[in-house]
């Protein structure tokens, strides 16, 4: 028996979150859905979130990389941290599986760029970037921990390999106490 009350679904085809079929909370950070990041810190509207200003900024201090290299996408928080690229737009927010690329790491205490991104944005790279031989290169494919000739910045480096006269971005390795942590995904690495 009904209570005389309708319960329509919203926009995404579901309930919102307040039960009642209107849109979740803008304010708040949703693990089910896409939100654009803000411009800069003046527009954020979710505390912690990143911002487009920051994402950019990180990847153009951390590797020296352009900002413009990234024009012509939009970025996006599913999750908490979890920062997608999109070299598209649509509506904010957006409720769907994925959207473009992971791309970056964030809301942990240092934000850490994901291999996609690495091969994606990566080429170009004037910082942070250890050009590894071919043996360490095998190495750090396979996922293991390598001892490369190193003495720049600890933390997350960029992983790469001179191929065909070009240096090629392989994926993210983390860099500390005199060796370099492949952090390749175990469903990318390669025997080879």
């Amino acid at each position: 028996m009904s209570d005389g009350s309708e319960r329509t679904p919203d926009e995404s085809g579901g309930h919102g979150a307040d039960g009642k079929g209107g849109r979740k909370d803008p304010s708040t950070n949703e693990g089910s859905r896409f939100d654009r990041l803000p411009a800069t810190a003046a527009d954020r509207t979710v505390e912690g979130r990143a911002t487009r200003e920051e994402a950019v900024g990180w990847w153009v201090e951390r590797f020296g990389l352009d900002a413009e290299r990234f024009a012509g996408h939009t970025f996006w928080e599913k999750g908490s941290g979890k920062i997608w690229a999109f070299a598209d737009d649509v509506d904010s927010p957006a409720e769907l599986e994925g959207l473009g690329m992971t791309f970056l790491r964030t809301r942990q205490e240092h934000w850490k760029p994901t291999t996609d991104a690495v091969q994606r944005f990566g080429r170009g790279a004037r910082r942070n970037v250890v050009v590894l031989d071919a043996e360490e290169a095998r190495a750090f494919l396979r996922g293991e921990t390598t001892d490369p000739e190193w003495d720049g910045d600890w933390g997350y480096l960029i992983a790469a390999h001179e191929i065909a006269g070009a240096v090629e971005p392989i994926g993210v390795g983390l860099y500390l106490y005199g060796e370099l942590r492949s952090q390749m995904p175990k469903g990318r690495q390669r025997e080879l």
